[in-house]
């Protein structure tokens, strides 16, 4: 039994600007992969999974810091295909041996590894950037290859007084074969 196909579906969503959720939506465009050095789950286009507000959200905030005109989001129908599942102990479980030759091999190369920074949340994650894409790569070289990556983040302030519950936590999905978005649109 093949433990990473997922033979099910999400609904994920994409902020973006609104010439992109057009040219998505209306024209057929592919959304692109993003390749980010702090892209917390590797190489792929982003998606929250069932979270259209924290998708419009991002969206906005891309928007203060001058990065888009108008924000959008865009939906989409995602088969999670073959999927390096962060909310599985057995792909996080991968990980730890996975860094140790990844540090063996940065050492002997003279290379470094990142630390993941920004704050009790880490929003830049440069470190785990790294892992992951290392690991898929090693993992694909070895005839198994991810179609998707997905994983909890722990976003934002706390609820309130005490709490482990932050205010942004959400599930995203990278998708690395685009061929797993089944197909997008517009959400009401």
């Amino acid at each position: 039994m093949n433990l990473s196909a997922y033979q099910r579906h999400v609904i994920g969503f994409h902020g973006c600007d609104a010439k992109v959720a057009s040219e998505v939506i209306e024209k057929g465009i592919s959304l692109r992969p993003s390749e980010e050095t702090f892209d917390w789950l590797g190489s792929g286009i982003y998606f929250w999974e069932h979270g259209p507000d924290r998708a419009f959200e991002w969206a906005k905030e891309k928007q203060s810091r001058g990065e888009i005109e108008n924000p959008a989001v865009v939906g989409a129908l995602i088969q999670l295909g073959i999927c390096f599942d962060l909310l599985d102990t057995h792909y996080t479980r991968i990980l730890g041996p996975a860094f140790k030759e990844l540090e063996t091999v940065m050492e002997e190369t003279g290379g470094v590894i990142p630390e993941n920074r920004g704050g009790d949340d880490l929003l830049r994650r440069e470190r785990d950037c790294m892992v992951l894409n290392w690991t898929l790569e090693r993992l694909k070289r070895n005839g198994q290859e991810f179609h998707t990556v997905r994983g909890m983040f722990p976003e934002g302030a706390k609820a309130f007084e005490g709490s482990g519950i932050r205010l942004k936590s959400h599930i995203q999905v990278a998708v690395r074969e685009p061929s797993c978005i089944i197909g997008y649109f517009r959400p009401t």
